[in-house]
This record gives structure tokens, sequence and C-alpha cells, in this order.
């Protein structure tokens, strides 16, 4: 009698459970969409990424989905897909309950997702139809839209849509476009090794594309060449050969980004990927308003090019190898003082050849060009340019009883008495960190993360001479702050988006804060104009604009570094190899990368009015002898206009007995 009785509850429970699976999937079924829609399937908007002066720089990604016949589609390409994403293709109904079974039982064993179980028609489904969320209902809607599908299409016709919409990365849909992307032919004329490239793609394309990582992409094309010889569509000496092939000799790259900034527009990409999502960037025709100048991002490409061409003459005997020869890299960013919005990018010598982008990734000792942080701190505790500083020898001893720290000057010479405006000129390593020392690491440390610079900064002394790795961006960034007056500008690259009704969606709005004084800024700006007119900048003076930079050296000349700016654009070029090995000898940032920046600037302010920095009207101008920091007398010392503060004015004037009280004696 229980015996009867635990049976009948058992069924009961059962009953209960079909149905409720069954009200389930019967809600599923008529809340889904109808398949019927893939007939009238019509490839979606492309989204247009245009210049701040209105010029179409990039697509995502018009006339990359092309439509092309199964038939026209290489057999090869066909069984490599099968074999990798569904090998019962031909076999199952829509749904593979052996492969759903199978990856179940991996899950399982592994602890954690590995593997999926959706067929061919699956894919479709979601890609087509679903939302890219993972969770149960997705996966049932998913499996009934594949079983409508495969009563409704013929194997043939299912395939033939997947190929032809499936994402390959890069912006390619379909693989027609992927193959033209990636190879610059049409999918007609790929032979194995490229189909296996190629099928190898849809699981993760942002990890298998050969254009974003070269390795991954060759294991993933034998693992494809691995599958196809076990299910019997190739010979393993096919297999053999195929893997011995080049991954993408005789590729145009078409599908890189655009010709005329491709890392800047491949830096645009991945920001907004992340921000609106893979499908709205690629399938809802957005316009995309950059902050890019094609004008200028046409002269720093021209100016880098031919600076690197004229450093590779200066050592024929170094770059005539050519393991050498792809190591030397250079980087060039431009910004708009007052917005911080970026006006040309060029990450490295050649984006087909290197998609790292040394203008945002690298990270490298900045030498020099950091010193302006430290008299930015100086001016910015009270003392003025007309202070002085002492430069001589010093010996620092270690904390942890190592080996003492004895800085050196570039020139091996030292100057003696002379006022921080002239240290900075002449970019005195002895005589800047004497005034580390008396002003103190941290407020260096805290004003360069105020300026601009995210990356971390060691709190030692050897910080002011540029020993910690900074981005070309950063310290860019830095430089803006202060022809800005003061006032930090985050970089950014998008102005506006808008939909393809042309509604805006998104606006900039970038981060700003004030830094330091407009009174401590055009302080700053003062000192370095004179490192143009007079100091390790003076190859500048050519331009015949009113103009602020400073050069950076590293040990060994492994990098070299102007960043400069007028009072609307702020440029920063770095010159270097990618191995660190050094560029050559007296290769300073004034010989190689100084060039590039005047070359740049002068093509980049052709045409636009000459226009000076204007200080706050409580800053004073005074001529002051460099040397002793004194009020210039006729004959005596080095004579420069400096701005000052009002109580700062040197009472006495140059030559008299008296001197002022040193900095960091």
């Amino acid at each position: 009698m229980k015996t009867r009785m635990f049976q009948m509850i058992i069924m009961l429970v059962v009953a209960g459970a079909l149905g409720v699976f069954g009200g389930a999937v019967y809600t599923l079924v008529h809340e889904l969409p109808e398949v019927q829609l893939l007939e009238g399937f019509e490839p979606t908007a492309s989204t247009r990424v245009l210049s701040r002066d209105g010029q179409l720089v990039a697509e995502f990604f018009i006339e990359k989905r092309t439509p092309i016949p199964l038939k026209d589609i290489p057999r090869y390409l066909k069984e490599a897909v099968v074999a990798v994403e569904d090998q019962n293709f031909y076999h199952h109904f829509g749904v593979d309950l052996r492969g759903v079974a199978r990856a179940v039982y991996h899950n399982l064993l592994k602890g954690r997702f590995v593997e999926g179980g959706s067929t061919i028609t699956q894919q479709l489904a979601k890609v087509l139809f679903l939302s890219p969320e993972k969770s149960l209902a997705r996966k049932l809607r998913e499996a009934v839209l594949a079983l409508q599908i495969e009563r409704r299409y013929t194997k043939d016709r299912i395939l033939e849509i997947y190929l032809n919409q499936v994402y390959m990365g890069s912006g390619a849909y379909g693989v027609e476009a992927a193959s033209r992307i990636y190879f610059g032919k049409s999918v007609r004329e790929l032979d194995l090794a490229q189909c296996a490239m190629l099928a190898g793609l849809p699981r993760l394309p942002g990890r298998y594309s050969p254009i974003v990582n070269r390795e991954a992409a060759l294991r993933r094309r034998r693992w494809v060449l691995q599958r196809m010889v076990k299910e019997g569509y190739i010979t393993p000496q096919q297999a053999y050969l195929s893997n011995l092939e080049p991954l993408l000799e005789g590729g145009s790259r078409r599908g890189s980004p655009s010709g005329g900034a491709p890392y800047f527009v491949e830096y645009l990409r991945q920001q907004m990927e992340n921000q609106l999502g893979t499908r709205a960037l690629y399938r809802e025709g957005l316009t995309i308003h950059s902050t890019l100048d094609t004008r200028l991002q046409q002269a720093a490409q021209e100016a880098l090019r031919e600076g690197l061409d004229q450093l590779i003459d200066r050592h024929p005997d170094k770059y005539n190898d050519p393991t050498a020869a792809s190591a030397l890299q250079a980087a060039l960013i431009a910004l708009d003082v007052h917005t911080g919005g970026i006006l040309a990018m060029v990450g490295g010598r050649e984006f087909s050849e290197s998609q790292f982008n040394r203008a945002v990734q690298a990270h490298r000792q900045p030498g020099s060009a950091f010193k302006p942080v430290v008299y930015a701190a100086a001016v910015q505790a009270g003392l003025s340019q007309a202070d002085i500083i002492w430069d001589s020898p010093v010996i620092f001893p270690s904390p942890d009883g190592g080996e003492p720290w004895e800085p050196h000057n570039f020139s091996d010479q030292f100057e003696g008495e002379i006022s921080l405006r002239l240290a900075l000129e002449k970019s005195q390593n002895v005589a800047t960190v004497r005034l580390g020392q008396k002003i103190g690491i941290a407020p260096v440390v805290d004003l360069a993360h105020r300026m601009g610079i995210h990356s971390s900064l060691p709190p030692y002394l050897s910080l002011v001479l540029g020993s910690a790795d900074v981005t070309l961006v950063e310290l860019t960034s830095v430089y803006a702050t202060l022809a800005n007056g003061g006032v930090w500008q985050e970089p950014f690259a998008v102005r506006e988006i808008q939909d393809r009704k042309g509604e805006t969606i998104f606006r900039a709005r970038p981060k700003a804060r004030e830094a330091l004084s407009a009174e401590d800024a055009h302080i700053v700006i003062d000192m370095l104009k004179g490192v143009i007119e007079s100091g390790t900048g003076r190859k500048a003076r050519v331009l015949g604009r009113p103009l602020a930079g400073k050069t950076g050296t590293t040990n060994d000349f492994r990098d070299a570094w102007f960043i400069g700016f007028s009072p609307r654009v702020v440029a920063g070029v770095w010159v270097g190899n990618d191995d660190h090995s050094p560029l050559g000898n007296r290769e300073t940032g004034a010989r190689a990368a100084l060039p590039i920046w005047i070359s740049f600037m002068e093509k980049a302010l052709s045409g636009t009015p000459v226009e000076d920095f204007v200080p706050p009207p409580d800053l004073v101008e005074i001529d002051i002898d460099k040397r002793s920091g004194l009020l210039s007398a006729p004959g005596c010392g080095e004579p420069a206009s400096m701005l000052l503060r009002q109580d700062q004015v040197p009472a006495r004037k140059c030559g008299e007995k008296e001197s002022p009280s040193l900095v960091g004696r």
C-alpha cells in the first residue's frame, strides 16, 4: 500500500514538473520571433568615424559584410567550419543532443564552463534573433528557434547564412569580408591553410585574430587542421604542409583601420567597443565625431617617417641589420591644449607590421622630459625661477647600505651657482636633484599625478631625472596642463556620437581638474620658453613662434623625447627601440626627437596666426641675470626676461656684492 502511494506521489511530481516545463516552453515559443524573417534579412548599417574637420576617417564596417553564395565558398572552408563548430551539422535536427551531453560532461569535469554545445543552427539563431546574455531561458529560446530554422531551411541554406553573418574579428562579418581583410582577396581564392585560419575565428575572434595575436592565431589554425584530419576531410600530410604556410602572406590589411590614422582609429575602436558594446558599434549605423584633425595627422605621419629615415642614415651599420631595423620605433601624439582632444596619433612606424600603440601603451623612462614637473613643484612651493641652485658634485648614500648614488650632468661639467631658469634650460641633472631634495619627492609625485600621469611613480630621488616609466600620452598631457593654465584635461578621442536618425546619444565631457595655479603654470611656461630660446631645444627657434618645450634622453641613448607646445597645440615625440637597445651614439632628445617635433609643428602651425602665451596680470616681466638671479645690469651675466611674482623681484642688481641664499646648497 505504501509502495503504491509512493509511486502515485512520484507520478504527480513528475507530471507537475512536466506541466511547468511544458508551460515554460509554450511561453518561450510564443515569445520567439518569426524565423521567416531570415528571408528578408538585410545587412545592418555601418558606423562612420568622422574627423573634427568632417572628413571620413573610418567605417565600422560598411563593405565589410559581403554576402556570397555557398557554391562560391571553398569546400575546405565549409568543411573546416563544420569540423570545428559542429561536426554533426548534417546529421542533427538543430540541437545536437550528443554534443550537449559531451559539453555538460566536460564542464562538470573541469568544474567550470569550458565548452558550449551549440550547433551552427543555434549560433545562427543567437546571432540573428537573441541577445548575448547567458541564461537558461535564452538557451531554451535558442534551441527552439534552431528547431524551427531546421524545419524551414535546408542545411546548405543554414550554413550559407551562417557563413555570411558570423563575426570574424577586425570588424568583418562573414567569410568574404574576413578574407579580404586578412588576405586581401576573395574567399574564392583561399587555400587550405587560409580556410583553416578563418574557420578558427568565430569562437573568439578577438583572441584568434592574426592582426591582434599572431601566436594565438597560429595555434588556432593548427587545431582546426587537426580537427579536419580527425573528421576525415584532409590527410595528415595536407595538415602538415598547411601548418608551414605563413599566416598573412600577401594580405593587404585592408581591414586594418584607416590608412590615414590606423593607430588612432584602433584606439578609438577599442574604447567605443568597451563603452557601446559590439552590437551597437558594428550594427546600428552610428556617426562618431572624433577629435582627429586630418591635416595634423598627415603632418605627424610624414614627420615621423622622415625623422626615422634620417636616424637610420646616421647609423647605417646598426640599422642595416633587419632585426635592429624592425626594433626602431617612434610615436607622436598631439593634443588640443584647451580641450584635451587628440588631434593626431602615430603609435609606430607601420601599423600593418605592429599594432602595439607606443603613444598610449609603451611605458618608457622619460629622462629630462620629466623635469618640468619638478620645477613646477618648486614654483608651487614658493620658489621663483630667479632663485639660485647649486650645481656641483654630490653623492647620496644608499639607504640599504648598497652602492651610493652619484648623479652626473650630461656634459660632465658643473655650473656652480645658477638660477632655476638656467638649470632647466641647460637640463643640469645635479642641480635638479638638489632641487628635488630641497622640496621633497612627495610633492613632485602628487603634482605629477594631478597633471596627468597615471603610471606608478616610486618616491625615490632619482624620479626627478625621469627614472619612472610613463607613457607618451601621459607626459604630453602634463605639458598640456601647463599650456592650459594649470588645468588638466583628460585626453579623449570622441566628441559626439549620433544614432542613425541623427540624434545625439553621447557628448564628450572629459574629466578636468586644476593641478596648479595659472600663475605657477605660466612661470613654468616661461622657463620652458627659455629651453627653446637658448637651451637644449634651441633648434626649434627655426619655427619663429612663441613655443615652449623640453628634451629628454635616457641612459645610453635608449630613449629620446621632445614634448613642446604653442598656445593651442601640444605635441609629444618619443623615439626608441622596442628591445630597449641604444638608438645610437649621441642620439639625444634634441637630435632624434626634436627634428620630428619641429617638422610636425611647422606643418601644424602653417597658415595659423602667430600667438604668444598670455600670463595672468599679477605676474611681472623683469630682466634677470640667469647666473646670479639678480636684476640684469649692462655687461653683467646672462640676461633673460623672466616672469616673477611681484614679491619675488630681486632687490639688487647683477654685480653687487651680496648674493641671494642658495637653494639646496
